[in-house]
């Protein structure tokens, strides 16, 4: 029983990715609940966004807010993404690229310039490596920031039909934003600050890993609904494959540059989720809004390559603290 209490814990990201997969899967395959899928589906639209706010009130709660301060990782972190967003967009353009060969670039793009995981799992990953919290939550308000000024400047240029102004654009992201990082760090900061909730604070944070589990069962959610988007994908399935191939790489690069880039600021654990896990929820919809619908495939199958090298990371950890 502890052995398999053990292997839960290690490989829960896994676990909950293949539980999401497999109750997809059994909807898609069997007729008779088609029904039924119509009328679960506005319900998991609803429950998803509620998870993420829960996920991220219960972090914030264990966050040290007089610690919120920018550190030199941030900068160099930032610089990378800009400077890769800044090639793939002189790319496309400098060759004028189009067709297939665009819609590759655009889902590596949208990968790119999505904000840190903004719906604490980056946050949550990174307190279960032993990294620093306060230094994450940072970066996910500057990430973030990053992401609402270069969306407006660079998705018009690749895709000139697009109706939004860069204020309009703007707005639409900083609302979001908002939503999903200001209003849970509110209501957080408040919960610690009145002394009538501090029984509950402490009840709270005491939890062990709530974040953590609360993520791996939002997963589900997240997971069933990449593959809807993949299966529903206009396209054969070579380009498909290849899209999926591409977002490995990416994933694997980014973790890496940003474990290099820590490694001079003893916070390589830190930088590299901050540059290698993304808010893929968030890059679906800014390609959904701004680019060709099938480019979101690209952070679609993101979301599951971050998440096994996330477990294999918690893997490694407890073996090492074993």
């Amino acid at each position: 029983m502890l052995t398999l209490i053990r292997f839960i814990k290690n490989w829960t990201l896994p676990i909950s990715m293949g539980i999401g997969a497999l109750v997809y899967l059994i909807f898609y395959y069997v007729p008779a609940l088609d029904t039924l899928s119509q009328k679960l589906a506005p319900t998991f639209d609803t429950i998803l966004p509620l998870f993420m706010f829960l996920i991220l009130y219960v972090t914030f709660c264990k966050v040290n807010f007089k610690k919120l301060l920018p550190v030199r990782w941030h900068f160099w972190a930032s610089l990378f993404q800009i400077v890769l967003v800044v090639a793939i967009v002189g790319v496309i353009l400098y060759f004028r690229i189009g067709g297939k060969e665009l819609i590759l670039l655009e889902s590596i793009l949208a990968c790119v310039i999505a904000p840190c995981a903004a719906a604490a799992a980056a946050a949550v990953v990174t307190l279960k490596l032993g990294g620093n919290l306060e230094q994450m939550t940072t970066y996910t308000f500057l990430s973030n920031l990053l992401c609402a000024l270069l969306i407006p400047i660079c998705f018009p240029l690749i895709e000139p039909a697009s109706e939004f102004t860069f204020w309009t654009a703007f707005s639409l992201i900083m609302q979001k934003v908002c939503l999903v990082l200001v209003v849970p760090m509110l209501l957080a900061l408040l919960t610690k600050s009145v002394p009538q909730l501090h029984r509950f604070h402490q009840w709270l944070i005491n939890i062990p890993d709530l974040s953590f589990y609360l993520w791996g069962c939002s997963l589900m959610i997240v997971t069933g609904t990449t593959l809807k988007n993949i299966f529903h994908a206009q396209s054969g399935i070579g380009f498909l494959l290849l899209i999926a191939f591409l977002g490995l790489l990416l994933c694997l690069m980014q973790y890496a540059i940003g474990r290099y880039i820590g490694r001079f600021f003893e916070a390589s654990i830190e930088a590299g989720q901050a540059l290698g896990q993304k808010n893929t929820a968030f890059a679906i919809w800014i390609a959904t809004t701004y680019l060709h619908p099938l480019s979101t495939v690209g952070p679609g199958c993101y979301i599951l390559w971050q998440n096994i090298i996330n477990s294999i990371e918690i893997w490694k950890r407890g073996k090492y603290k074993a």
